[in-house]
């Protein structure tokens, strides 16, 4: 880069103020108040957007720990139970192989490889060749993976319906205070006590 030329022969002082020549100046809003920031136009978080991001985060975080503790009595892993819980729940135009599973779940190829080599293992899963692709690998659940499952989500189904409202209360406190005029034919059921719009 041309900075680097021109530092390069001078020293070591006059380098490190040439390159501070070509440092991007950071704004950091306008002091009276500017909802946004000078930096890429990006809207200036209040408050209470940080108060309704952490209390959403807060009500996921409560959810995530009941299932933990749920799969954990049950002899699993937190993973094995959403990999399992993935190939039952997969959409019916995709195949429940090992690729689109790792993709459902957000990690790494070999990483559901050694999921479900445990719980193949465990007799939860087992493998199956396709019949027009021999080639092709397809996980099932075995019948005791069935019925693990089964118990898990109907734990995790409960959990839900009784800490449904709060996280759904939560998630439109984050909608309202981004986006004060949210469009009124929202996706997300009406809160309590209002009632639904129907078309």
């Amino acid at each position: 880069m041309e900075y680097e030329k021109e530092a390069s022969g001078i020293g070591r002082g006059k380098a490190l103020s040439a390159f501070a020549l070509y440092r991007p100046t950071i704004y950091y809003g306008d002091p009276a108040g500017s909802q946004h920031d000078t930096i890429s136009g990006m809207k200036k978080l209040t408050l209470s957007d940080y108060q309704a991001l952490a209390e959403f985060r807060y009500q996921i975080r409560r959810f995530l720990h009941f299932s933990e503790q749920v799969v954990k009595q049950a002899g699993l892993e937190r993973g094995q139970y959403q990999l399992m819980l993935a190939i039952k729940g997969m959409p019916a135009e995709v195949r429940p192989r090992i690729r689109e599973l790792a993709n459902r779940m957000q990690i790494r190829h070999h990483s559901a490889v050694e999921l479900v080599n445990r719980l193949e293992a465990g007799g939860f899963v087992h493998r199956t060749r396709a019949h027009d692709d021999r080639r092709e690998v397809l996980l099932a659940l075995t019948s005791k993976g069935e019925r693990v499952l089964g118990e898990l989500a109907i734990h995790h189904h409960d959990e839900l319906r009784s800490a449904g409202p709060q996280l759904v209360a939560a998630l439109r406190r984050v909608m309202r205070d981004g986006n004060e005029s949210a469009p009124q034919n929202s996706a997300l059921p009406p809160e309590k006590g209002r009632t639904a719009r129907h078309p």
